[in-house]
């Protein structure tokens, strides 16, 4: 008894620590927003895309859910209770502009989770080539100087544990590198032999960084109730040069609610999961999104979501599928995002846990 007494005083601490660590990053980034509002002024924009096929699905709404691996990309607690040894998702999204997102996340619980989960998560954008110019006193007032191809990576150490059985935490590091490609600086040479071209001395316009994630999730006891808080991208200021910015900071709070309880329905044969959360970004007005997704017979899943304030987006809708084999559970999911005057975002993830 007195050893269980330790136990729940030690996990009322730390609750109360990781709580005030998250107040305290959210209290910095209203201070930075409040001093200078820096709307659609951040860098490395690829960290706010969303790349998980379920979770676009609901419009992003999944802040309070309890998810597999791919949760280090929203809500690192939301893996602190998955069941299995091992999960594994891969995702690809077809963005806007011809951009191609890749994204893995692998998670694993050794000795039945005792000691938390951990998980890797990586993430590859492929924005194709560009033709490079410079200004130049000629007719075409411009010199081709080549093609450029900027990359973009982010590799992540997340851990989750679940401290009680209503209170789970989590959190990332995040080893983050853009680069958009060389450019000529100093003297520009042009060649006489191919007529426009110029060359020179180049320079790589490359950034690195590393950026942390925090996350709680609460089981409020109240049948299948959970609220859930984030707080994504955070970092010290970086610069290009002479330009500084700030990384695409989010805070999101939210909840959810499976209405099958309500309605006395076995949820292994139909679930209506049901949620909502409020999104502050550091670059955009705040947003609410709205999830749904209805399960049968824990195989087949349809989902929609909603989301306002946005410029194009709003509605989004995937489906799912799940199936057990011999103890392996593999899914796939699929999402499309109707983006209003570009061309419609679709995301496939593909998933396996043992």
């Amino acid at each position: 008894m007195e050893i269980k007494n330790f136990m729940r005083k030690i996990t009322i601490k730390i609750s109360a620590i990781f709580a005030l660590i998250l107040l305290m990053v959210f209290l910095q980034s209203q201070n930075i927003y409040s001093q200078q509002q820096k709307l659609a002024q951040t860098g490395m924009k690829f960290l706010n895309v969303s790349l998980d096929a379920r979770a676009t699905a609901f419009g992003d709404a999944i802040t309070s859910l309890e998810t597999n691996s791919s949760a280090m990309f929203y809500n690192p607690a939301g893996m602190a209770r998955f069941e299995g040894i091992a999960d594994v998702s891969l995702g690809q999204t077809k963005w806007i502009a011809d951009i191609t997102y890749y994204n893995a996340s692998v998670a694993f619980a050794p000795f039945e989770g005792d000691y938390g989960v951990f998980g890797f998560s990586f993430v590859s954008v492929d924005y194709g080539d560009f033709f490079g110019t410079i200004r130049a006193d000629n007719e075409q007032g411009y010199l081709d100087v080549g093609t450029f191809s900027p990359t973009a990576i982010a590799f992540g150490f997340g851990y989750a544990k679940s401290l009680s059985e209503k209170f789970a935490v989590g959190g990332n590091v995040k080893y983050v590198r853009q680069s958009l490609g060389t450019s000529i600086v100093g003297n520009v040479v042009q060649n006489p032999l191919t007529a426009g071209f110029a060359s020179g001395t180049t320079q790589d316009n490359e950034l690195d960084v590393l950026a942390f994630d925090f996350g709680v999730i609460y089981k409020t006891g109240f049948k299948s109730l959970n609220i859930g808080m984030s707080v994504r991208n955070f970092s010290r200021e970086v610069q290009y040069k002479e330009e500084g910015f700030q990384l695409p900071l989010i805070f999101q709070i939210g909840t959810s609610f499976n209405f099958s309880d309500l309605l006395e329905l076995d949820k292994n044969e139909h679930s209506i999961l049901v949620t909502a959360d409020a999104n502050h970004p550091r670059d955009f007005p705040e947003q609410i999104l709205f999830g749904f997704e209805y399960t049968f017979m824990n195989m087949l899943s349809l989902r929609g979501g909603y989301s306002a304030p946005n410029d194009e987006r709003d509605i989004t809708a995937g489906v799912g599928l799940k199936q057990n084999i011999q103890g392996l559970n593999l899914g796939i999911d699929y999402s499309y995002t109707d983006f209003g005057i570009f061309n419609s975002v679709h995301r496939i993830t593909i998933n396996f846990a043992y």
